[in-house]
């Protein structure tokens, strides 16, 4: 009440002072990760935690991976190379690719999105992903 004025309409200011405090919850809200239980995490990625490569070739080709990563576009397979083969940081592979950081993180995503999809049939082959009968 310290910043209240004398004379000025009481419930408007403090209509006020509760708006600002929804909003400012309600982005923070927002901005924060929605908390989810162990065993919530288990059920969604139980197939990944669990899984045991079958059948005879139990490893990943090199020319599958290869190809995989030869099929992504120029500009996501730069970045892939450079962060997830050579290790760089992503502030390293922006200043060599001469762009902001938020672009290399975004292609990053968006190529490793891409050599998922293209890697899932082997993943299938190899036991680290059910079958699309097998699924729930």
């Amino acid at each position: 009440f310290g910043n209240f004025r004398q004379g000025t309409n009481c419930r408007a200011w403090l209509f006020t002072i509760l708006y600002s405090i929804f909003v400012n919850r309600y982005r923070k809200e927002r901005r924060e990760p929605k908390p989810v239980s162990v065993e919530e995490l288990e059920e969604r990625f139980h197939e990944v935690l669990v899984a045991e490569p079958r059948g005879e070739d139990r490893s990943w080709s090199d020319s599958e991976v290869e190809a995989a990563v030869a099929g992504l576009p120029e500009s996501f397979r730069s970045v892939v190379l450079l962060v997830d083969v050579e290790d760089l940081t992503y502030e390293e592979a922006a200043a060599t690719l001469k762009c902001p950081v938020g672009t290399v993180r975004s292609r990053l995503f968006r190529a490793r999105k891409l050599l998922y999809v293209a890697l899932q049939d082997s993943a299938r082959r190899l036991g680290y992903r059910k079958e699309a009968s097998e699924s729930d």
